[in-house]
């Protein structure tokens, strides 16, 4: 899904601030955590795919501005209204409750969502294939160059670009479906390598290289003697 999530290799956010190491939850932030476990152990979140495509859709203001468990706050507040639990109108007193703006409520709820009843969730998504992998490593690749209103975990700026292959990881949960109840559906995952030359042109940084967990679905071969400028 292309948005405001989707921000790999975009200019005008600055560096990444990793000088603060590991810092304590704030009390509001371990609530947040407390109440999104619950409502995984609940069955009132399907799967990670599904909680994932809910932070997504939040406005995107509030993507940008509310930090990571604000995100979660946000993503869950759209999931349990989506599911009934709550009302729109519950999320908004509550915040004109603490002093807040109606305008900048995080949630997203879809007007008419799908009424799904999720499998229990695995603790991991790996999964057992019988079809064998359709690449092997050192092979040639090229994503696909496409953009869906659903989930998805092909990032906008690998979209269309070529890459290597550097690793199979077997078969695991495909999250394009699983997000959405429509099966785990589970195909190959692969590790694939890209030159920031070639995902940024040349205002990469000199000897960039970006290495990807990408699905099969994603990607197609690039043929023997394919010129095409895949940048």
């Amino acid at each position: 899904m292309d948005g405001i999530h989707d921000l790999g290799g975009k200019n005008g956010f600055g560096t990444v601030d990793t000088s603060s190491g590991k810092l304590p939850l704030k009390s509001w932030e371990q609530r947040v955590l407390s109440m999104v476990n619950g409502s995984f152990g609940a069955g009132l979140i399907g799967n990670v795919d599904q909680f994932r495509h809910a932070i997504e859709r939040i406005d995107p203001i509030s993507y940008l501005s509310d930090g990571y468990f604000g995100r979660w706050l946000g993503g869950l507040e759209t999931l349990l209204v989506e599911r009934g639990v709550i009302t729109i109108e519950d999320v908004n007193v509550a915040v004109r409750g603490l002093g807040g703006e109606i305008s900048r409520v995080a949630a997203r709820p879809s007007s008419s969502p799908d009424r799904i009843t999720y499998p229990p969730a695995k603790f991991h998504g790996m999964r057992a294939l019988t079809e064998p992998p359709l690449y092997a490593v050192g092979q040639k690749v090229t994503t696909a160059l496409h953009g869906h209103s659903g989930h998805t975990r092909l990032p906008q700026y690998a979209s269309g670009k070529e890459g290597t292959i550097v690793a199979w990881h077997q078969g695991w949960v495909y999250p394009d479906t699983n997000a959405h109840g429509h099966g785990e559906n589970p195909e190959h995952l692969y590790t694939v390598c890209f030159s920031g030359e070639l995902l940024w042109g040349d205002s990469a940084e000199p000897g960039t290289i970006v290495h990807i967990d990408l699905f099969e679905p994603y990607l197609s071969p690039v043929e023997t003697g394919d010129t095409e400028n895949h940048g």
